[in-house]
């Protein structure tokens, strides 16, 4: 029999205290992304922005692979581009070798709505690492960059078109 891929590789059961915590660093950093888009003062919801970042980070896309991405299907990502095109966000274009093929684009207004969020949540979260011991916030990013490893090889197989984190 097989061991499950969730299990430890050393045979240590995770505690439910460490669930928690990881739990609750989930929350924080997910309010976090949150206050990061409520400071453009509401102009885009959270699934707006994720396919704003999608574009931002790979450029002009086909909305069927923008879906992908995403994790949605092609009909969502239809509305929140409508949104987001009527807002000045994102451009719809055709792929010159098949007219049929429908891509998303951000504008230059949508480049700068996603900037502008970066640097918001990055500021924030500077500040409060900042706060924290030297060591134990290495510590941290170098958890948090094995953990970051371990879920897109869970999760996305390695897949370049898996769905995006915010």
């Amino acid at each position: 029999m097989q061991e499950p891929k969730n299990a430890p590789t050393d045979g240590t059961p995770v505690s439910e205290e460490e669930l928690r915590a990881f739990e609750r660093a989930t929350r924080d950093l997910v309010g976090v992304a949150l206050r990061s888009l409520s400071a453009l003062g509401g102009i885009v919801s959270l699934a707006q922005f994720r396919l704003l970042l999608v574009l931002y980070e790979r450029g002009r896309l086909p909305s069927t692979q923008a879906a992908d991405a995403l994790g949605l299907v092609g009909s969502s990502v239809t509305r929140l581009a409508d949104r987001l095109v009527t807002a000045g966000f994102v451009v719809r274009g055709s792929d010159p070798t098949n007219r049929s093929v429908v891509t998303l684009d951000l504008t230059r207004s949508g480049r700068a709505l996603v900037r502008k969020a970066i640097a918001r949540r990055r500021t924030e979260l500077s500040r409060v690492l900042a706060q924290m011991d030297p060591e134990t916030r290495a510590s941290c990013a170098q958890g948090l960059a094995e953990l970051h490893k371990l879920i897109i090889a869970e999760f996305a197989a390695g897949d370049p078109h898996s769905p995006v984190p915010l």
